[in-house]
């Protein structure tokens, strides 16, 4: 009776601190401030009741693996998500996600700002759009590589955006899904997990600031093998942009 006594309690106390955080608690957190609010409470026998927390518990949720999240009754809460500042145009970042691929991380010898529909079909144009050459002092000479990018302001309809990306891995070497720091942690966790799997770069950053947006790599992109007939023909559109 004791030990259902203190189960009843330790949920209860896990359901309360996760009600405090509306974006989801990560299971180290939430264990840390179990324990701080009562120090009698057993280590393991806390770890036990949270395993299965979100399967005994009707409104607490895991939405990817270690976040615990209750489960939204409002319906405008669950249909909007967090948009981006007011005033900022998602284009703004097209040309320092750019120069950051040029000279940050070095994947690409050069980069230009597309987006729009310039590619003019129904699987998109990316909004940054690189090239990567041998150099001249180059010792040994790598192939041509083409590297693309999807940047996003607003963290709504993410899984769109990394669809967007996976069509470009058809003409690209390298793939980027670029992404506001402020999306939702189980958002991050599940493009971070499917980025993972595709082989595609993760970048997080500040969309609120397009003079500093703090680009920041979570994943490296892996390097694939485009099908070349959609490379030459979508490089045929920007040619004079891409190699001037």
């Amino acid at each position: 009776m004791a030990s259902t006594t203190i189960g009843a309690r330790i949920r209860k106390e896990a359901v309360r601190i996760i009600e405090d955080n509306t974006d989801g608690i990560r299971f180290s957190d939430l264990l840390r401030q179990i324990r701080e609010t009562d120090s009698s409470f057993n280590r393991n026998y806390i770890v036990g009741i949270l395993r299965d927390l979100h399967t005994r518990v009707d409104n607490v949720e895991k939405p990817s693996p270690g976040l615990y999240r209750i489960v939204s009754t409002d319906p405008e809460r669950q249909s909007t998500a967090v948009q981006a500042t007011s005033g900022i145009r998602e284009n703004q970042f097209y040309t320092p996600f750019a120069a950051w691929l040029e000279n940050d991380v070095e994947d690409v010898t050069k980069a230009i700002p597309l987006g729009g529909k310039l590619f003019k079909d129904k699987w998109g144009t990316p909004d940054v759009i690189g090239i990567r050459e041998p150099r001249q002092g180059d010792i040994v000479k790598a192939p041509i590589e083409i590297v693309s990018a999807e940047i996003k302001t607003s963290t709504y309809d993410l899984i769109k955006a990394f669809g967007q990306v996976c069509a470009y891995c058809i003409f690209s070497h390298k793939s980027y899904l670029v992404v506001p720091l402020n999306a939702k942690p189980a958002d991050k966790s599940r493009l971070d997990s499917l980025c993972q799997v595709f082989g595609i770069g993760f970048v997080l950053f500040d969309s609120k600031q397009p003079e500093d947006p703090k680009f920041e790599i979570w994943m490296r992109p892996k390097k694939q093998d485009p099908d070349l007939y959609y490379t030459n023909m979508y490089l045929r559109m920007i040619e004079p942009k891409l190699f001037p």
